[in-house]
């Protein structure tokens, strides 16, 4: 059983999708108590809703104000309920964005959290301008006067997970994965058969590792043997040594040095020589 494995260097990208899968992985709500304090959840999007896929607030990490943007997965089917299965609506992203504008006039840092297997598709997402919502995301991001960091805790999928994505560094979890569609949604558009999906997971090349090797990450958070729910609190641990590693670099940079530096980060991904 993958929730079994010890950490070996031969750990397939399907044995670490089925233990960010694994139904008792820790989720940003078992995270917050753990990494921040004195954490004030915000609600709504001030234009239809809240959307309880996402999950917005102010806390303090280490003593230093900073805003808090996460997907949010359940354990159960009614947490899964209460958050769609991790999978947002637009208001979920324009909350997002309400609140790191909010950073940037206060002069917070935003820290985003990964986890979902993508936005939702529904009909009624798609009349209130769910691809609208995620493209003014990823401009509004990529020039938000303060530092971002997003750490990817479990599935970052497709734009879903993109529209938190558009950071100064990211950091993906060691079991994490992050890629453009998920290994079923391929192996249904490549092969037009679902039941490839692991033969489709381990091509994708959407590990950690993979996400470092090619540009899109930049750090790889260790997780204990087996993955982040045999000990949550180790993993919040490393999750905490990160975060004030990464904030105290880029909070000592100039806004102009950084945004400079995040139009970079994602003008390099891609490049390719023949």
């Amino acid at each position: 059983m993958a929730d079994d494995m010890e950490k070996t260097l031969d750990i397939t990208p399907f044995d670490r999708l089925q233990i960010v899968r694994h139904k008792n992985r820790p989720t940003i709500r078992d995270y917050l108590p753990l990494i921040f304090t004195d954490f004030y959840e915000f609600h709504g999007d001030r234009l239809f809703g809240d959307d309880g896929a996402i999950l917005g607030g102010v806390g303090r990490f280490h003593g230093m104000p900073v805003t808090v943007i996460a997907e949010v997965k359940g354990r159960d089917i009614y947490e899964n309920k209460n958050s769609n299965f991790a999978m947002p609506h637009p208001e979920g992203y324009r909350k997002a964005l309400r609140l790191a504008r909010q950073a940037e006039k206060f002069h917070r840092p935003v820290i985003c959290f990964i986890d979902t297997p993508g936005a939702f598709c529904g009909v009624a997402a798609e009349k209130r301008g769910q691809g609208e919502a995620i493209a003014k995301n990823l401009a509004e991001f990529m020039t938000l006067k303060t530092p971002v960091i997003s750490i990817v805790l479990g599935e970052g999928g497709s734009g879903g997970a993109l529209a938190l994505g558009v950071c100064d560094e990211l950091a993906m979890l060691e079991n994490a994965s992050y890629s453009v569609i998920s290994p079923r949604g391929f192996a249904s558009i490549l092969w037009k058969d679902a039941t490839r999906e692991e033969e489709a997971c381990n091509i994708m090349r959407i590990t950690a590792e993979d996400a470092v090797a090619l540009g899109v990450a930049e750090a790889i958070i260790p997780e204990p043997d087996g993955g982040a729910h045999n000990d949550p609190e180790t993993t919040a641990e490393n999750i905490s040594e990160f975060l004030a590693k990464s904030l105290n670099n880029k909070i000592a940079k100039n806004i102009d040095l950084l945004l400079n530096e995040r139009y970079n980060k994602f003008r390099k991904i891609g490049e390719f020589t023949e």
